[in-house]
C-alpha cells in the first residue's frame, strides 16, 4: 500500500501556528488530503507531550494511531552557535521511536534552553553536531534531518548562517545524516545539481503552520499491507523502522517519489527585498553585487542563487540513484487560479470540498484522477487547470524575500465569467 507521509509541521504550541493545529484537526486534514502518516510536531513542548501521551495509541515501536491516521513523534530545533566568530543558525528535525526517548530528549534539551517557549526551540551554544551525537546516545534509531536546507535564515545551506558543505555543520557526525529536507523553494532537481548531496535521500515535508497546507509537500511510500491489526497480530512488520531505513538506504523500490511545491512558488526563490518591491534573479543581484537599489542594503540571497553558487553540475542532470518527484499544488489554489479568486473564497471552499468529498482526498483529485471523471464533478476551466499543474504547464511568478510566488495557470479559450467557469453544463 502507499503511505503519504508529512513528517514536518508544527502545532499551535508553535509561534506564528494556527490554533487548530491540534490533534483532531490535524487527523482530519490528512484524512482530507490523503495523507495516512503524520509527524506529530513539537514533541519537546511540555504541554503537548502532555496531549501525546494521553491521546496516541501506541501500535508498534515508533508508530501511533490517532482517529484513524498514523503519527511517528518527531520535532523541530533551532540551534543557534557559533562557529570561528560567526554565528550560525540551523533547523533539524528529530524523529522518535518512543515516549521514553523523546523524554530523554527533552531532559537533555532543556539545559540549552526553555522548551515552554516555543513548539520549534531554540538551543543556545549547542552545535548542530553535538546535537545528533545526544540525541543519537540516547536511542541509535532516532533519525537528524537538516530542516529546508537552503532558506537564507536558519539552514544548513542559508545565505545568512549556513555552511557550504554538509561536513562543515556536522563534521565527525556527517556520518549520521541520512536525509535531507529540500524546502519550499527547492525541490529535487535543484538538488542533483551538487554531487556532494547524491548520497543523502531529499525528503520533502509541508512544515505547516495551518491544516490548510498540511502535505503541500510530502514524500510517498511503498509499504507491506500495513494495519494495526495485522501489527498487534506480529504480522506486517514495524512501520517506523520500516520507514527510517528506507530513508537511511535510499530505497528507490520503497520511496516511491516526492511530492513539492514547483519551487518558484516558495517565497524565498528569488533575490529580493520586499520592502522595496525588487524581485532579482541570481545574474541580476550580481550584478548589482547583491546590494538593493532602492534602499542600497543588503537583499535576501534566495535559494536560486545559493544553488547556482554551490553546483558543480549543470542544470538538468539526474543522478542514477535519484528519487524521483511530482511538482504540485494544492487544490484550493488551483481553483483560486483559475477563477480569480483568493484560496480562502467561499466560492473556492465549496468548490474543493465538492472535489474532495467525490474523489474521497485531494491527492486523488491532484494525481489520480482523470480528465473524464474530473468533468463530471467541476467546470472544465477546474478540471483542465488540474491537468495542466500535473503536466508543468503554468506560469509562476516567483516568490523572494518573504513573499510567496504567484501561480498563474492558463486554461484556453475565451475568457469567461466566473459564474460561468463555475456553470458544469
Amino acid at each position: 500500500m502507499k503511505i503519504f507521509a508529512d513528517l514536518h509541521l508544527h502545532t499551535k504550541y508553535s509561534r506564528g501556528t494556527s490554533k487548530d493545529m491540534d490533534l483532531e484537526n490535524l487527523a482530519k486534514g490528512a484524512k482530507k488530503k490523503g495523507i495516512q502518516l503524520l509527524g506529530s510536531g513539537d514533541f519537546t513542548h511540555p504541554l503537548w507531550v502532555n496531549i501525546l501521551k494521553s491521546s496516541l495509541e501506541p501500535v508498534g515501536k515508533g508508530t501511533y494511531l490517532y482517529e484513524g491516521v498514523y503519527f511517528f513523534l518527531s520535532t523541530e530545533v533551532c540551534n543557534i552557535f557559533y562557529r570561528n566568530g560567526e554565528a550560525k543558525k540551523i533547523h533539524i528535525i528529530i524523529l522518535a521511536p518512543d515516549f521514553t526517548s523523546m523524554d530523554k530528549i527533552n531532559l537533555a534539551l532543556s539545559q540549552y534552553g526553555d522548551l515552554y517557549s516555543d513548539g520549534r526551540p531554540i538551543l543556545n551554544n549547542l552545535e548542530a553536531k553535538d546535537l545528533v551525537k545526544i540525541v543519537l546516545d540516547i536511542n541509535p534509531d532516532c533519525l537528524i534531518i537538516p530542516a529546508h536546507i537552503w532558506t537564507p535564515h536558519f539552514s544548513l545551506f542559508g545565505a545568512n548562517s549556513g555552511f557550504d558543505a554538509v561536513e562543515e555543520c556536522f563534521a565527525n557526525e556527517t556520518k549520521n545524516i541520512y536525509a535531507l529536507e529540500t524546502g519550499l523553494s527547492s525541490d529535487p532537481a535543484m538538488n542533483w545539481r551538487l554531487s556532494k548531496l547524491d548520497r543523502y535521500t531529499l525528503v520533502s515535508n509541508s512544515d505547516a503552520h495551518s491544516t490548510q497546507r498540511l502535505g503541500r509537500e510530502l514524500n510517498v511510500f511503498e509499504i507491506a499491507d500495513y494495519t494495526p491489526a495485522r501489527h498487534s497480530l506480529g504480522v506486517g512488520g514495524d512501520l517506523y523502522k520500516e520507514i527510517i531505513q528506507i530513508i537511511k538506504t535510499k530505497d528507490k523500490t520503497k520511496f516511491l517519489f516526492t511530492v513539492e511545491f514547483f519551487p518558484e512558488e516558495g517565497k524565498y526563490h528569488f533575490d529580493g527585498h520586499r520592502n522595496c518591491n525588487v524581485r532579482f534573479t541570481p545574474k541580476e543581484a550580481t550584478k548589482n553585487k547583491n546590494i538593493c537599489p532602492v534602499c542600497k542594503r543588503k537583499l535576501t540571497i534566495g535559494v536560486l542563487h545559493r544553488v547556482e553558487e554551490l553546483a558543480d553540475r549543470a542544470d538538468g542532470y539526474v543522478p542514477a540513484n535519484s528519487i524521483p518527484f511530482k511538482n504540485l499544488i494544492p487544490l484550493d489554489e488551483i481553483i483560486g487560479s483559475v477563477l480569480g479568486l483568493g484560496r480562502e473564497s467561499q466560492t473556492v471552499l465549496k468548490e474543493y470540498e465538492k472535489l474532495v468529498s467525490y474523489f474521497g482526498s485531494e491527492f486523488t483529485v491532484l494525481i489520480d484522477a482523470g480528465i473524464d471523471d474530473l468533468l463530471k464533478v467541476t467546470p472544465p476551466a477546474i478540471a483542465q487547470g488540474i491537468v495542466k499543474v500535473r503536466k508543468s504547464e503554468i506560469e509562476v511568478i516567483p516568490g523572494y524575500d518573504g513573499v510567496y510566488g504567484e501561480i498563474k495557470i492558463a486554461t484556453g479559450g475565451k475568457e469567461k465569467t466566473k459564474d460561468e467557469q463555475l456553470s458544469l453544463f
